[in-house]
């Protein structure tokens, strides 16, 4: 496993991958620098404070269909992750996050309206150098966004009486994180030049993956007794959060759960019992093997897409990502 997240076989691919996303960073730190100071420090917070760069990286793997030295490659993955990066200061103004990344969020540091505006800047900033790409990659980018908002706002106000929780929550998080990382993927055999086919089995390879991976997350957040998943486990149950395994379970007509679907109906706050009892009772119930199954189901589909495309060392990476989700799945 490389220091990006992902195995590579061919360390001239890894050597070029690596490069690409060194060459983002650089561009990402330019395009959050602002001469007003505020600006600057707050706009760069989060940047500091790291992350997996998973969407650059996508960016650069798909490029390798077409010509990954292209200059719109690089530019085309800052668009990307400038705009992942908006979207987490308005998501802790909305969560009402104290903390990201394991820092202080920027809205505990300098207040809700500071976040949001720092959030607004950061998407300008990306659609200021996506004009530079093309209109249809203008197109994209504003396609992406209205996914995004979309997705957020059915978060946020849940599923209606007569829709289904989990299909609900399930386009919530095609549209919050699966939609993204499918740009991701699509803006690199975009521009690197790939055939159409290309693009669009890399944007539903993206569409599937990104999603399974956030599913694979709800899994560990409950399954894993260390916070593998960056957050500490119970921390969606203990703020009444729906999540995969949690909404299965609540499917659940077996007498024997009617302990558990009773827990898992309200927030279980600062309660460390209730919550240490949910997991456990979570942890056993049949609910994880089908919330496993759902994500390995979408794991397999991803690798089939993969098939599609002509063999070479970036779909062996590519594949090694599917993989990666089927491990952390344990």
């Amino acid at each position: 496993m490389s220091s990006l997240g992902v195995t590579f076989t061919d360390a001239e691919l890894e050597a070029r991958v690596q490069t690409g996303v060194a060459e983002v960073e650089r561009q990402l730190a330019a395009a959050v620098d602002s001469p007003e100071r505020l600006v600057a420090e707050a706009a760069a917070h989060l940047l500091n404070a790291g992350g997996k760069r998973f969407r650059p990286l996508l960016v650069m793997l798909a490029a390798e269909f077409g010509d990954p030295a292209h200059a719109d490659v690089a530019r085309s993955a800052v668009v990307v992750e400038l705009t992942h990066l908006a979207t987490l200061y308005h998501d802790d103004v909305m969560d009402e996050a104290s903390m990201r990344r394991g820092a202080p969020s920027a809205n505990s540091r300098w207040g809700n309206s500071v976040a949001i505006l720092v959030g607004d800047y950061l998407f300008a900033q990306a659609s200021d150098l996506v004009s530079d790409l093309g209109t249809e990659s203008v197109r994209i980018q504003a396609q992406t966004f209205s996914r995004l908002v979309q997705g957020q706002i059915r978060e946020t106000i849940g599923p209606a009486d007569d829709e289904d929780a989990l299909a609900h929550y399930l386009s919530v998080v095609a549209d919050k994180t699966g939609s993204l990382i499918a740009t991701a993927a699509r803006f690199g055999a975009k521009m690197a030049g790939a055939s159409t086919e290309i693009e669009d089995t890399l944007t539903e390879f993206g569409e599937r993956i990104g999603a399974a991976f956030q599913l694979s997350d709800d899994i560990i957040d409950i399954a894993s007794e260390t916070g593998d998943s960056g957050k500490t486990p119970g921390t969606d149950l203990r703020e009444g959060v729906p999540t995969l395994p949690t909404l299965i379970a609540l499917r659940s007509t077996d007498p024997e759960s009617q302990r558990l679907r009773d827990l898992l109906s309200r927030p279980l706050g600062d309660d460390d019992a209730l919550v240490e009892e949910t997991l456990s009772l979570l942890r056993v119930h049949p609910a994880m093997d089908e919330a496993r199954a759902y994500v390995q189901a979408e794991t397999d589909a991803a690798g089939v897409l993969l098939a599609k495309l002509p063999e070479s060392s970036a779909r062996t990476a590519l594949q090694a990502l599917c993989d990666t989700v089927a491990t952390r799945l344990g």
